[in-house]
């Protein structure tokens, strides 16, 4: 008989999980993605360094700061990195798992904790600007915002005890509201005592769920889910650079779109056509994905006032939207009943170049739609003309280079 060893487990988790992500990482932060980075970056910075200059001292800097870090604070997903065999074959150990959970938390708690220096770090030049350029908070800043994330990961394990998922949205509310609360008194100035009365009530809602938690035992179902969910979303993200094949599709059916796909004829040549159109708008993330990137281009369009920064940008976010729909094309590469069609590959290529060509000429009228309605009609003719001249260059070269790799 196999002795369960508690620390064994956690390497080999820690081990898989790592090489896991450094295998897809090396895809996505390919040079494609590091130039994108780096352009958005640097335009970031550089345009909300001059919002900053036009602000007042009157700007409500403590409230907008408190509510953005709260969401950080608030959000405590634990990385517990369970398997759903785990289900099965863990259980029986249950009681001897309480380091290995300990571990979860407080590798969840640092890489959190990393975030929130990211986030305050942002986050300071905003307080700077209506406080004189005060900077020597950000320490004691930073320590506060670890208690707190500290005790909101501390309430978050104990709460996923209760089954009833209730119980987990009425939670998430009442720290949220704790946690603007505190981050307010600590952004606008306030005696250190008024932080920590705050504080003993987010530890009091610990010493509750603690209590009521106390003959409740760990909800393998529901922590193995979040962390598939998890995972997901990374290999969601892992498969717009290159073939996932743990991915899961998820296929739901959206009836209003459906019109779309009734307008395309029932000809032989338009087979492909018919599938593209259906696995893009009811498979996997692709649809999500699209209309995220065009709703985030057009708010960053509109608040952008440079002329030429707005058409990049555009251009950008359709190189962006073309890159997360490539991996349309192997979305049947394991089907038979694909190469079962007595028709050509360069069928199939046309059909998905044009699918492609039609999503990014449909985002590129869009986000040239929120420039000229700015009253930059210009500019926007402009991106117009580079979104539709882009769409052409990426399907016509970049993609059907790909498509021959």
């Amino acid at each position: 008989m196999i002795e369960f060893s508690e620390k064994q487990l956690w390497r080999d988790r820690i081990s898989s999980t790592v090489k896991e992500y450094l295998r897809y990482l090396r895809y996505i932060l390919n040079g494609h993605l590091v130039l994108v980075l780096v352009f958005l970056l640097g335009a970031g910075s550089y345009y909300y360094q001059e919002w900053l200059k036009g602000i007042s001292t009157g700007f409500p800097a403590a409230l907008i700061m408190s509510i953005l870090l709260a969401l950080l604070v608030t959000k405590s997903p634990i990385y517990t990195f369970l398997k759903d065999a785990d289900r099965i074959f863990l259980i029986p150990v249950e009681s001897r798992m309480k380091k290995y959970f300990i571990n979860c938390l407080l590798l969840s708690f640092i890489f959190q904790v990393y975030i929130l220096l990211i986030g305050l770090g942002i986050m300071m030049p905003l307080y700077a600007s209506v406080n004189n350029g005060q900077f020597e908070h950000f320490w004691y800043f930073f320590l506060i915002l670890c208690v707190v994330k500290g005790l909101n990961l501390l309430i978050r394990w104990q709460v996923q005890h209760f089954v009833n998922t209730s119980h987990h949205a009425a939670d998430a509310i009442i720290r949220f509201c704790i946690n603007i609360v505190v981050l307010f008194l600590l952004f606008s100035n306030a005696s250190p005592l008024f932080v920590l009365a705050v504080l003993v009530i987010l530890v009091l809602l610990f010493v509750y769920y603690l209590k009521a938690t106390k003959h409740l035992g760990i909800k393998w179902e529901y922590l193995i889910a979040q962390d598939e969910k998890r995972m997901g979303a990374f290999y969601r993200l892992a498969n717009m650079f290159t073939d996932v094949p743990h991915l899961r599709n998820r296929i739901k059916r959206r009836k209003l779109l459906d019109v779309f796909v009734t307008r395309i004829d029932y000809k032989q040549n338009l087979v492909f056509s018919h599938l593209y159109w259906r696995t893009f708008f009811r498979s996997g993330d692709y649809l999500g994905l699209s209309v995220r990137l065009t709703v985030i281009g057009g708010i960053a369009l509109f608040f952008l006032s440079f002329g030429m920064g707005q058409v990049l940008l555009a251009v950008l976010f359709l190189y962006l939207t073309g890159l997360q729909l490539m991996p349309l094309w192997n979305a049947y590469q394991d089907k038979l009943w694909i190469s079962l069609y007595p028709l050509s590959i360069d069928m199939r290529k046309t059909s998905f170049k044009k699918t492609i060509s039609t999503v990014l000429y449909v985002q590129g009228v869009i986000l040239s739609a929120v420039v000229a309605l700015k009253g930059d009609f210009a500019t926007g003719l402009i991106t117009l003309i580079a979104s539709f001249i882009f769409t052409l260059v990426f399907v016509s070269l970049y993609m059907n280079k790909k498509l021959q790799a």
